[in-house]
């Protein structure tokens, strides 16, 4: 029996699987968390194989969260289920281990079927996640510039696309606000563009939000 848990800050998404894969014989939902704390206790006190996780679940800020996730409970395979641009971060996520990446518009079905294929070892990303780091290894160095952002890089990227001033940034991934002003700057020049609002149509152009 594949043990499962689910983490998501939506009580509708916690409900809406845990209806759909209890219809599944070989999948038992060992428990929900609506944030990281809840999800920590859970893999602290019960035996699971795969959690299910949003990347913007409550609490997780970073994806050096996730990689803790994964050094701290390493028996685990993580499914990213998210609505967060898989060309943005789902290279990093592959990277740092994560078991798939699966968007929120993909059918259950297809998430029921990841389930059953990471517990067997496998590694599942989409097509559009397998060019994007095939770019980072064997693209031109041109679209290797506006392709390979670091992690803090990306994930402040995201951030800004989501409306968030420096100030909050710096809140929600525990650093100064000038290393948010730096890491503004960095992606400023790597994408070649002056200005907040460039910057963000850049990298919505070349697929990177």
């Amino acid at each position: 029996m594949i043990k499962v848990c689910i983490a998501d800050s939506f009580p509708v998404v916690i409900e809406g699987l845990q209806s759909y894969l209890q219809n599944n014989s070989n999948i038992e939902i060992i428990g929900t968390a609506k944030n990281l704390e809840s999800l920590l206790t859970i893999l602290d006190n019960k035996r699971c194989n795969v959690v299910i996780l949003e990347v913007e679940l409550d609490g997780l800020s970073s994806i050096r969260d996730i990689k803790n996730l994964l050094k701290d409970f390493p028996e685990i395979k993580i499914i990213l289920f998210t609505r967060v641009s898989e060309q943005m971060y789902g290279p990093t996520a592959i990277k740092t281990g994560v078991s798939a990446y699966v968007s929120k518009n993909s059918s259950l079905k297809d998430l029921e079927s990841t389930i059953l294929k990471v517990v067997d070892g496998n590694v599942i990303f989409s097509e559009t996640v397998r060019k994007s780091m095939e770019i980072l290894s064997k693209g031109k160095k041109s679209e290797r510039l506006f392709k390979k952002l670091s992690t803090r890089e990306i994930e402040v990227l995201r951030y800004l696309n989501n409306g968030k001033k420096n100030k909050e940034i710096a809140q929600i991934l525990g650093l100064d606000e000038k290393t948010i002003s730096t890491y503004k700057l960095r992606l400023l020049a790597k994408l070649n563009v002056t200005n907040l609002v460039d910057l963000l149509k850049k990298a919505k152009d070349l697929d990177i939000i």
